[in-house]
Parts: structure tokens; sequence; C-alpha cells
């Protein structure tokens, strides 16, 4: 796999430049699949029950399950980022 998007996502601090990348390399559809991953990511983080996250979200159980995964692993970026978001910033 080719990694050059990465660096091409980490070399953007402007957000609305970053916005404007957005759009121009994703659809709209592509942009709401991620946005609702990270909604879902983030309400399992604040205790939500995943029956609940679906029924609000409108989504799958196998989706919901898959990010439940991810933040059982303290290891992962996801699980990182979201406690950074909890943290009261200085």
């Amino acid at each position: 796999m080719d990694w050059d998007i990465i660096d091409i996502f980490t070399n953007i601090t402007d957000r609305k430049e970053m916005e404007r990348l957005f759009s121009e390399l994703f659809t709209r559809g592509e942009v709401k699949d991620i946005t609702l991953r990270w909604e879902l990511m983030k309400q399992l983080k604040e205790g939500h029950s995943q029956r609940e996250i679906a029924q609000n979200l409108k989504i799958s159980l196998c989706k919901i399950t898959r990010g439940a995964r991810i933040l059982k692993d303290s290891d992962a970026v996801l699980t990182k980022l979201l406690a950074k978001m909890e943290t009261p910033q200085e």
C-alpha cells in the first residue's frame, strides 16, 4: 500500500485547507461515512450501549462492534484521540 496520502494529511494544519481537500478527494457519501464512524466512536466512549447507538445512528451492530473492539485496545490511536478529547485543554 502506498502511504503518500498520510504525508499529505499530516502536512495540512489549516482547517479550511483540510475541509477543501476532503471535498476534493472524497464524495459526500464517503465524508458522511467517515463522520458517522467518528460519531459512533464518540458515543461508545461516552458509554452509550451498542443497541442505543445503532438506533440513534441507524447503523448495524456489526459496525459498532468493530468500534467497540478498537476502544478496548488501550494502544489504539482512536482510543488515545478520544481520551485526549475528554481531557480539558489548558
